[in-house]
């Protein structure tokens, strides 16, 4: 071909199939933006904005001019390539970000969630096969595997459609969003495997092949296993792997997955599994999170998305009545399928109607492994017709713009759906999962958290999940600093100098201390001034669904035991969000560092910790309470209960009627008393013949008369326990701590624990201060 004709002009010119992908993919991202910044505004996710970005540009790629120059036919092999790449990164990110506990803990629920909606449409596909095969006049093929293939398509669901959708949505976190996530998986792997099976069990040596793929996906998920352990203990001061370690992980799973393909099957499902497989803990795990999570959500799955609705030729489906007739039944078919399936399993399971109908719309989403089921079955056991390819995608793509849409208003209008159930511990059962935000500020405050964390993850029987959060202070100076440094580290984001060296401690801490517990905490990180950081702090415990978030105390251990100040900034952050938190709240106050081992060596050692849980009364307490039952059944914490009691109510009574008295405090805080402690003793003689009655939990009665001789008994205890875990306040006016307040320090620990916080009250014991979420302070109120 002759260089001078120009780069649009030959079909095997390397750089016209290059270029037209480039258009296409440009063209894809700017109008999908624009969709999305307008149907933002209504309430509609990205992937919606994306299909619909695509379709309008689907009508373009078949005038003439345009199809030859930026669609011509040597480019198809060139989009298989690109594809295939992104196909193969986005199912390994899936599986390395799945948590499988969740599935496996609801196997049950979730399997059969995604069976009723494959069955039924399996059913429904099935019965209406053999008429598309009449109307679509697919003829050069046997009629068996088109009706496999519309049976697959039917029963389909797309994972990354659903992940998507729930992420953009924010109900991720949910129990509905967490069963359509892996009921979703479920689907598609099982689809993909019955369709791998059908197309190749006909051929020469097909177990043999399929025998190949089993022991190269098994080899590539043992080496990385050792893999990620030998490059997490390279390098350990910096914070992500580098370039070419990262490649040569990225290596391993491109062979697997061509030898895969070059076998005749899917990728689709070793790259998953490959991901799922992967250690999550260490620098490994972190840099593919960190480097392909923004390319493939910000990147990959627009374009994925989009160049669905580009394949569609909407005018070709349109001009003819019966085309529209078979696309509005595969689409009716597909959504009562889904709804009917779905709605029986959710009966059956006994889960509330309106979730069944957001699941089978959910369930319903389709996605671009149905084109690829449809090129597969055409090279190998079948021809569509044009009229079949473009009536089928076509109906693919409306029907998930159309469940898409639904679920988007389903997901605005029932928002109670997704509210978070568990915001308090005190209600839930042992074996309910108890999840966890944690918060730093520096490396410092790491141990006591991490003690905590493994404490409360001491049984099997009660699963908790544990989330990090890095909170950073923004500055302006930060800007100036990163400017100075732009040219040095170039290959490095701005985003990424924010923490300086403590992000790389916390990371190297978390690391040892998940290869020691076996334990993932996974990590998070927000950088924000300290006015505002208490709103970011709140919305990701809401997004995450958390019963509990845990914030280090702004005073921290000297060398020679007492207390000093830090950050302003750290207290009154911890005071919004004590305030403003859609959970219940735990305060750690570090000590123990300066002679003897607090509760923070509890990662370190091998020793029993002994925890005392002092209970006044009042809802704070007995969330407290509440806590200390999830850490007694760790088998290094001995835990105590101790109750401190009036010496005697009537006494107290007889002195105030008499005059003897002149404390109005005390006649005050009689009065509102009897209606606490009936709720208190109820819970208590619940909790003893539960617990201490069979020897699992210690329990000690101390009785005072007034908040002097309280401290007095707090002093006389202070020694002998490593952690003390106490309510914040919800005692109303309580006797047991009268006068305690008059040298108050930090009232947002409450009385006890601020008396326990203070430098003044010398004791070795670290503290935990404890509030219950009240209804009433639910939602943010945005200052």
């Amino acid at each position: 071909m002759d260089a001078t004709k120009g780069m649009f002009c030959g079909e095997n010119d390397l750089v016209n199939p290059l270029s037209s992908i480039g258009m296409q993919v440009s063209c894809i991202l700017v109008v999908s933006h624009f969709f999305n910044v307008v149907l933002r505004t209504v309430g509609q996710p990205g992937p919606i904005s994306q299909i619909l970005a695509g379709l309008v540009l689907g009508p373009m790629s078949h005038v003439d001019y345009i199809k030859k120059t930026f669609f011509p036919t040597s480019s198809i092999n060139y989009y298989e390539v690109v594809s295939f790449f992104c196909r193969i990164l986005f199912m390994f990110l899936f599986g390395l970000e799945m948590n499988p506990q969740y599935a496996m803990r609801n196997l049950r629920v979730v399997s059969l969630v995604a069976c009723g909606g494959a069955l039924v449409g399996a059913i429904f596909g099935l019965s209406v096969s053999f008429y598309l095969y009449q109307e679509f006049e697919t003829n050069n093929g046997p009629m068996f595997y088109f009706c496999v293939i519309i049976v697959l398509v039917v029963s389909y669901t797309s994972s990354p459609m659903v992940i998507r959708l729930a992420s953009e949505l924010r109900f991720a976190a949910s129990d509905v969003g967490r069963i359509a996530v892996a009921a979703a998986l479920i689907t598609e792997m099982s689809v993909l495997f019955f369709f791998c099976v059908t197309i190749n069990w006909r051929k020469e040596f097909y177990l043999l092949r399929g025998l190949t793929c089993i022991i190269i996906t098994s080899m590539v998920c043992f080496i990385n296993k050792y893999l990620a352990i030998w490059l997490n203990k390279r390098n350990r001061n910096q914070k992500y792997l580098k370039a070419r370690e990262l490649l040569l992980i990225l290596f391993l799973l491109l062979v697997s997955s061509m030898i895969v393909e070059i076998c005749g099957f899917n990728s689709i499902i070793n790259c998953f599994i490959i991901g799922l497989m992967f250690p999550k803990e260490g620098k490994s795990a972190r840099t593919l999170l960190h480097k392909l999570g923004y390319s493939i959500y910000n990147f990959a799955l627009p374009v994925y998305f989009g160049y669905m609705g580009l394949q569609c030729d909407l005018i070709f489906v349109f001009k003819r009545l019966d085309s529209i007739a078979n696309m509005a039944i595969l689409i009716l078919l597909s959504i009562g399928s889904k709804l009917s399936g779905t709605l029986l399993i959710c009966r059956y399971l006994g889960i509330p109607t309106s979730e069944a109908i957001f699941l089978g719309f959910l369930l319903n989403t389709r996605g671009y492994a149905d084109v690829l089921l449809f090129g597969a079955a055409a090279k190998s056991v079948i021809t569509f017709s044009t009229e079949a390819y473009n009536v089928l995608l076509v109906s693919i793509v409306l029907n998930t713009i159309i469940s898409g849409m639904i679920v988007a208003f389903l997901a605005r209008g029932e928002e109670r759906m997704f509210a978070n159930n568990h915001t308090a511990i005190e209600p839930q059962k042992l074996e309910d999962e108890l999840r966890i935000l944690a918060c730093v500020y520096d490396p410092r405050q790491l141990s006591a958290i991490l003690a905590t964390v493994l404490a409360i993850h001491g049984s099997r029987a009660s699963p908790s999940t544990t989330y990090l959060m890095h909170l950073i202070e923004l500055v302006k100076k930060i800007k100036s600093n990163l400017l100075f440094h732009e040219e040095e580290n170039a290959d490095i984001s701005d985003d990424e100098d924010y923490g300086g060296n403590d992000v790389v401690e916390i990371n190297n801490a978390l690391d040892v201390f998940t290869a020691d517990t076996k334990i993932l905490v996974h990590q998070r990180r927000e950088v924000s001034p300290f006015p505002s950081l208490y709103e970011d702090i709140c919305n990701d415990a809401e997004d995450l669904q958390v019963s509990i978030i845990l914030l280090p105390f702004h005073k921290h251990q000297r060398i020679d035991g007492k207390l000093e100040c830090g950050k302003e900034g750290i207290r009154k952050t911890n005071q919004k969000v004590l305030r403003y938190a859609p959970c219940s709240v735990g305060v750690i106050v570090e000590r123990g560092l300066s002679k003897v081992p607090g509760f923070s060596s509890l990662v370190a050692s091998e020793t029993i910790k002994n925890v005392a849980t002092l209970f006044f009364g009042g809802s704070d307490d007995r969330e407290a309470l509440a806590w200390s039952l999830r850490i007694s059944k760790s088998p290094r914490v001995n835990l105590t209960i101790i109750r401190f009691l009036l010496n005697s109510s009537l006494s107290q009574s007889e002195k105030i009627k008499s005059g003897e008295s002149d404390d109005n405090e005390i006649l005050m805080s009689l009065s509102g008393e009897e209606t606490v402690n009936a709720v208190d003793n109820a819970h208590m003689v619940d909790f003893y013949n539960r617990y201490v009655a069979s020897g699992q939990i210690g329990y000690v009665e101390k009785f005072v008369n007034n908040g002097a001789e309280t401290v007095e008994c707090l002093k006389e205890i202070g020694d002998l326990y490593s952690l003390f875990i106490v309510g914040k306040g919800g005692r109303g006016h309580c006797s047991l701590t009268i006068g305690m307040s008059d040298w108050e320090e930090c009232p947002e620990l409450g009385t006890v624990g601020d008396v326990l916080a203070s430098s003044h009250f010398e004791i070795h014991a670290s503290v935990l201060v404890v509030q219950q979420h009240k209804n009433a302070k639910k939602g943010l109120v945005n200052e």
